[in-house]
């Protein structure tokens, strides 16, 4: 985002754009309201990640809409609590698109996600196997983010045995 904005005012300051264009482009300051919603795309400055989009209650044709939106101003996208009809709607307006059954997420990574090894390593532990798609979910947004992550299934309370058995894991996350 920060490039895209310098870029713009390197394109001002050349000449190869006047006012007019340097202020039509700023119209996405700070969202872009697209009838049914507003998207925020200042996100991407305040949090190095664009707005993620929550993709249940929504149509598969809004989901493509805001995905568009999205993916004009930035190499990223994560969309959550997708169906396959969400996933086919954004698979038209990006053939890079990824889709994660069980996490039910909508993934488009067109950079290199960076990783920060001072944030060290995110352990998602499952109760059971009925958390395994939050815990998916958790997982690809938490790796979209650049964190390192491992996960732990069914280690549940019901046989402690379990739990413990991974102590070594437990302690190093």
């Amino acid at each position: 985002m920060r490039e895209k904005i310098e870029k713009l005012l390197n394109d001002y300051k050349t000449g190869k754009i006047d006012v007019d264009e340097f202020i039509n482009e700023l119209r996405w300051f700070p969202f872009e309201n697209i009838e049914f919603a507003h998207v925020d795309h200042h996100r991407t400055l305040k949090h190095n990640f664009p707005e993620v989009i929550l993709c249940q209650w929504k149509t598969p044709e809004q989901v493509k809409e805001i995905a568009k939106r999205i993916l004009e101003k930035s190499n990223f996208l994560l969309a959550t609590r997708a169906n396959p009809e969400h996933f086919n709607a954004v698979k038209k307006i990006a053939k890079d698109a990824k889709y994660n059954e069980l996490a039910r997420t909508i993934t488009v990574a067109r950079g290199e996600i960076k990783k920060d090894d001072k944030k060290g390593k995110i352990l998602i532990i499952t109760a059971g196997t009925a958390d395994l798609p939050v815990a998916e979910e958790a997982k690809v947004t938490a790796e979209l983010l650049g964190n390192e992550v491992e996960l732990l299934y069914d280690v549940g309370v019901a046989g402690i045995h379990r739990l413990l058995s991974n102590l070594d894991k437990l302690k190093s996350a």
